[in-house]
């Protein structure tokens, strides 16, 4: 497994537009998923330890975020032929175990992530009303292992403050996760 740490945010730049397959059976796109404060785009997969480490608190943030005007949306991209935990059939199990309040997307083809630039999993996007990126950094201070619970929730304090002025925090600490399970050519 290798650790991967996300690039600074670029901000204003634009959400890339997709059209993905959900765990749910319908079709999700960009303008689909879009809150009407801002949404937030994740890159994750179901056997990285890192998203295992924050997969509850992801799930916090999206109700507490949600009632602020900001969606969720997971997108899995990883190489499922060489990580079968990450198939289509498994994350359809786990967006029901992990009972996950947003659309939970299956990017086969990985056009999706390259087009964003995803790194890692989790590597969170964070777009305000206008598609115009703000945050790309860490949930929280949480590795392999969750945090304690008492830590900066820095995702969820950077997206209220997206929610409020439209604008992200200057200062970012980057997520770091595992690489994307590429399809080798």
């Amino acid at each position: 497994m290798v650790s991967t740490e996300t690039p600074v945010c670029n901000f204003g730049e634009a959400a890339v537009d997709f059209s993905l397959p959900g765990v749910d059976g319908k079709t999700w796109t960009l303008e689909s998923c879009k809150g009407e404060k801002g949404l937030l785009v994740m890159f994750i997969c179901n056997h990285c330890p890192y998203v295992k480490a924050v997969r509850e608190r992801i799930v916090r943030d999206a109700h507490e975020l949600k009632a602020m005007g900001i969606n969720f949306v997971a997108i899995s991209s990883n190489d499922a032929a060489n990580y079968p935990e990450d198939s289509f059939e498994n994350m359809q199990k786990i967006a029901e175990e992990w009972q996950l309040p947003f659309p939970y997307l299956y990017d086969e083809s990985q056009e999706v992530a390259k087009a964003y630039g995803a790194v890692c999993t989790p590597d969170f996007f964070g777009y305000n009303a206008d598609l115009e990126l703000q945050y790309r950094g860490r949930l929280d201070e949480s590795r392999k292992e969750t945090a304690e619970g008492d830590v900066r929730r820095d995702l969820f304090e950077a997206m209220k403050e997206v929610a409020e002025t439209g604008q992200g925090p200057k200062e970012q600490i980057p997520s770091i996760g595992c690489s994307i399970k590429w399809i080798e050519s």
